[in-house]
């Protein structure tokens, strides 16, 4: 666009003479003027022009416009174009060497992979109404799988295809060891991420009773042990546990060793590819690949955590529940570093922009080195428009880490930043919404709404899903009805939804800033009253009717006035529902009790498909009740 250019619209960056519209004095040749001009139409754009003379002797301009902030194009390279000023977080991220990326949660570091998620979290609290049909990963037809041209009729028949192989590993080679053809495709390299999982050994001697890991192996993986952990609260009970969450595994160890026995034992690996497409017939799926290969299986297992394209397909118009976003670090530098925190505040209600939230945090000795230390800054919301960003807590992180830690932050080397976001929802375990499809950990929903999910959850029921999964593979039992007992209901799962909503900043009401905290410590205090039986079981996520009961009573005993503040925190129809699961919890506590001393041989007599029921429904009132769990 040529032109004259008048002096109102602009802040000249050069001096130029214009009135009116006219020029008083010439300027320099090809200089160049920049600044903002405003309009009803436009509210802000950056101007850049170009003083140049035209064959007819008049002074012209050439004008480039674009949106404030954005990049003008020209040639003139002392012109600098307008930066958006890095975060903190945005520095230190891209100060910390480049270490390779693995897929599951907490796999990715960069600050790209932070904005990605950023954005996702920003579109899943926007609650933006979702409009038209879900988008189809999964299509059920009918016949076989052979007559529809989509696979070579010649090509072998997985018994299981396994999507998602960081945390998928561990079923598919207890799967593989029972005699099943199994096959994994992961997006990227199957391999585990760099920072340290913290588990109990209990977890660990899970993959042990599956045949997934040797005692020996187990050692090997183990990058650190400590002892003992801290429980506290701002202003109010501070105990301490020994031998919960106290060992650091090496994913990138753990993963290479399963993995090497999966493919000893047959298992096959497709790394570098992901899924496209499923299209599921009476006799098996067809698995279609983003490389242009495909597949088939009898059954798919959905290990693609809450990020599954198959799950988007059932959830679609669905809004979670509840979220936990976590932030942290893992830094060099601690001296005091023998001991982890497993919950532990030292703040009230805190104001994030416009939004308030409580903070909790987590710290471990890391198996890095003997200064190195993993701390966790983490939050239960619920998904609405005011809550903050990932970045955002990042930086509340930067601020409130070092007293925390009492260190200073310039004394500490940061090894890797961590964040994650886990949607929760009500309606969990996911039930099977497909024949053949099955979701497994934390596509399942399984995990507990207060934990970070992930490898706990996959090491809980990998013996009563390995058993389950052979049983309906040997029995043929793959519809959706059949595979739906897999994921049953679980009372003491659900009735945890009440523990999230009470640990959560409400925005509806106006609370104590420091309720959630009194509310913590009463809990903690009575259970340490009440000894290991109750407290134990509680911090590894399982709940269970008894030590629930003595706990209610006695806060009810001794804290009567702080009832009503519970209430008005929860609500009312929260609470119905509480009340709700933990009759169910009652229920399947006395079914077990009843049933498990007895032989249950009663149950080998009957056809295979009444025996699968049956023995699913032991395993859910035992599970159910959180009686699986042994000290």
């Amino acid at each position: 666009m040529m032109g004259v250019v008048s002096a109102s619209t602009m802040q000249r960056s050069a001096a130029v003479s214009v009135k009116n519209g006219h020029l008083l004095a010439p300027p320099a040749e090809n200089s160049f003027n920049v600044g903002f001009r405003s309009s009803s139409r436009f509210p802000q754009q950056l101007i850049v022009v170009k003083w140049k003379k035209s064959c007819c002797g008049r002074w012209c301009t050439r004008r480039v416009q674009c949106s404030a902030g954005s990049t003008p194009v020209t040639s003139n390279p002392t012109v600098p174009p307008p930066t958006t000023p890095k975060t903190r977080t945005q520095r230190i991220m891209e100060n910390i060497p480049g270490s390779a990326e693995a897929g599951g949660a907490g796999g990715a570091m960069s600050y790209q992979a932070l904005k990605r998620l950023d954005e996702h979290w920003r579109k899943l609290k926007a609650r933006t109404p979702m409009t038209g049909p879900a988008p189809e990963v999964v299509t059920r037809r009918q016949g076989k799988w052979a007559d529809s041209g989509l696979a070579d009729r010649s090509q072998a028949v997985f018994d299981v295809v396994v999507c998602g192989g960081t945390l998928g590993v561990f079923l598919a080679t207890a799967l593989a060891l029972r005699g099943l053809k199994v096959a994994i495709i992961e997006r990227g390299p199957l391999r585990g991420r760099v920072q340290d999982w913290n588990v109990s050994r209990k977890e660990l001697k899970e993959l042990v009773y599956a045949g997934v890991l040797t005692e020996d192996e187990i050692e090997e993986v183990i990058s650190i042990e400590f002892n003992p952990s801290r429980v506290g609260f701002a202003g109010g009970t501070e105990l301490w546990v020994n031998d919960i969450l106290n060992l650091g595994v090496s994913p990138a160890k753990l993963i290479e060793v399963c993995k090497k026995r999966f493919v000893d034992v047959g298992g096959e690996v497709l790394e570098f590819t992901g899924l496209s497409k499923l299209d599921v017939f009476n006799d098996g799926a067809v698995v279609s690949l983003d490389n242009g290969k495909t597949l088939v299986g009898r059954l798919l297992l959905d290990v693609m955590g809450n990020q599954s394209p198959i799950v988007r397909q059932i959830r679609w118009g669905q809004h979670p529940d509840g979220v936990c976003l976590v932030v942290g670090a893992c830094a060099r530098g601690f001296e005091n570093n023998s001991t982890s925190d497993l919950i532990y505040t030292n703040t009230q209600v805190t104001q994030v922009g416009s939004s308030k939230t409580q903070y909790f945090w987590e710290a471990f000795p890391a198996g890095s080195g003997p200064t190195d230390r993993t701390t966790y800054m983490f939050s239960y919301l619920d998904a609405t428009p005011s809550r903050p960003l990932l970045e955002e807590m990042l930086e509340d992180y930067w601020d409130l880490m070092p007293d925390y830690q009492g260190v200073k932050l310039e004394d500490l080397e940061i090894r890797r930043v961590l964040f994650g976001c886990f949607p929760t929802y009500r309606a969990s375990p996911l039930p099977s919404a497909f024949d053949r499809v099955l979701q497994i950990g934390d596509a399942s929903g399984i995990q507990s709404p207060i934990s970070f999910g992930g490898f706990g959850a996959i090491t809980r029921h990998i013996g009563r899903l390995s058993n389950g999964l052979y049983d309906a593979l040997q029995a043929d039992l793959l519809d959706k009805n059949n595979l739906a007992l897999l994921n049953p209901y679980l009372p003491n799962l659900s009735g945890v939804w009440m523990y999230q909503r009470a640990m959560s900043v409400r925005l509806d009401i106006e609370s104590p800033p420091d309720f959630i905290n009194n509310l913590l410590s009463i809990n903690f205090e009575c259970m340490e009253r009440l000894g290991d039986p109750v407290v134990r079981p509680f911090l590894q996520d399982v709940v269970q009717f008894w030590p629930q009961v003595r706990l209610l009573s006695l806060i009810m005993l001794t804290k009567p006035l702080f009832i009503p503040q519970i209430f008005r925190q929860v609500g009312f129809f929260p609470l119905i529902d509480w009340f709700r699961h933990f009759i169910a919890l009652a229920m399947y506590t006395l079914l077990w009790l009843a049933l498990s001393g007895s032989p249950r041989t009663w149950v080998n007599s009957l056809p295979k498909e009444k025996q699968f029921v049956w023995r699913r429904r032991f395993e859910a009132w035992q599970y159910g009740s959180g009686l699986d769990y042994h000290p």
